[in-house]
């Protein structure tokens, strides 16, 4: 079970768009990454196709997991733990202990 999962609310904590919070787009496990929507933008150059207009475009490049935590209700990071309650494993913030729903 990892602690970071797609739909999640981070923040991020390192780099140039610290203190920056938003939703997870995709978790890679096997890179430790995790791309975030409007974190870790970068231009690129695109070649012009038959589907695609050609030019500059600016899209979300991956991010470390450890560069990201999980934001709770009031907005701030928080460590995430796991335990078992009602036979299942879930995943429990530290600050609250509230259960993480997912």
């Amino acid at each position: 079970m990892n602690k970071i999962r797609k739909g999640d609310k981070v923040v991020v904590l390192a780099g140039k768009d610290k203190g920056r919070t938003g939703e997870v787009l995709q978790v890679m496990p096997k890179d430790d990454k995790a791309v975030v929507r409007g974190i870790n933008q970068v231009r690129r150059h695109q070649r012009q196709s038959q589907s695609q207009e050609g030019g500059i475009i600016t899209k979300d490049a991956p991010i470390h997991l450890s560069n990201l935590a999980l934001t709770d209700k009031n907005g701030k990071a928080t460590r995430v733990g796991f335990e078992v309650r009602d036979g299942k494993k879930v995943r429990v913030a530290k600050t609250t202990g509230e259960v993480i729903n997912g």
